[in-house]
């Protein structure tokens, strides 16, 4: 009896080792194909998880707001931020080619919600070598795992007297 169970047991950790080293090396070869896949698994299950509380004060993830380029519908995407100064970092492990990131560069402003507070931003992508210094050591090695060679700067927008923007 335990012979089965062990065996089970094994077999269920072979296929989650396996199933992660098939998302590191999507991610790491960018394979186009591969990439759609991890999107759509993320647009589906992730992003709608994350989306529950993201942008409330002590998530961990923050909330785009964004306009469609060519369609011009409004959309939400939860975002991993990192503070530098008073702008934020964002990953862009697919790319910079995302939807959400030509929404964004193509209308050149975006709304952003972080730990409660709403934020007009400007995109800004910039390289690792600019970007890495400014992560935290677990996730700079993650950026490297993953082969993240984009990264976004969203900056503040400037506000003028009197609060209007």
């Amino acid at each position: 009896m335990w012979g089965w169970i062990l065996w089970t047991l094994l077999g269920v950790v072979a296929l989650l080792l396996a199933g992660v080293l098939a998302i590191v090396l999507v991610m790491r070869s960018k394979n186009p194909r591969g990439l759609g896949m991890v999107r759509r698994f993320n647009r589906r299950f992730t992003n709608r998880q994350a989306m529950r509380h993201a942008g409330e004060a002590g998530s961990e993830y923050a909330v785009i707001r964004h306009v469609g380029r060519r369609s011009g519908a409004p959309y939400a995407t939860p975002i991993g931020t990192y503070p530098v100064g008073d702008d934020f970092l964002v990953f862009l492990p697919y790319g910079a080619d995302a939807d959400w990131v030509r929404n964004i560069r193509a209308a050149g402003t975006a709304e952003l919600m972080t730990d409660g507070r709403v934020h007009q931003v400007t995109p800004r992508v910039v390289d690792a070598a600019e970007a890495l210094p400014h992560l935290p050591a677990g996730d700079r090695r993650i950026a490297r795992l993953f082969r993240v060679t984009d990264f976004l700067v969203l900056e503040r927008a400037a506000v003028a007297s009197g609060g209007a923007r």
